[in-house]
């Protein structure tokens, strides 16, 4: 079993905007409370300059890994390869716009380790 406690597949779609700001409301809400946890980008077919920082995130911090998809496959295919590359205990998928709050991360393990296997956010208007 991996010792990576959490994994947080992000999908990427012509994020270059938000990517460093997305990476570090991870690090700041996750690196105090989680032991161990890895950032999984995924990107889907990207044609900014996504990809280029996400290598360059990949080199700066071990924790991101970098999954490149060949072509755009859309939102739920590349939640799939995100899912997929996870080592995690558990998995939360996130978007890189930060609409889900990263601090909310910490609220869904403690309800799922308080006995449930599936942890679901919903949004409130």
């Amino acid at each position: 079993m991996s010792s990576t406690q959490l994994s947080v597949v992000v999908p990427c779609y012509n994020e270059e905007e938000v990517i460093l700001a997305c990476h570090e409301a991870l690090i700041d809400a996750l690196s105090d409370e989680v032991s161990a946890f890895e950032i999984v980008f995924v990107n889907d077919g990207s044609k900014d300059a996504t990809l280029e920082i996400l290598r360059g995130l990949h080199e700066v911090d071990k924790r991101v890994k970098v999954v490149d998809l060949s072509r755009n496959f859309g939102h739920q295919i590349a939640v799939s390869a995100g899912l997929a590359h996870a080592d995690g205990a558990a998995v939360a998928i996130i978007d890189a716009d930060l609409q889900d709050p990263p601090e909310l991360l910490l609220k869904m393990l403690e309800i799922r380790d308080s006995g449930y296997d599936i942890v679901y956010g919903v949004g409130r208007a």
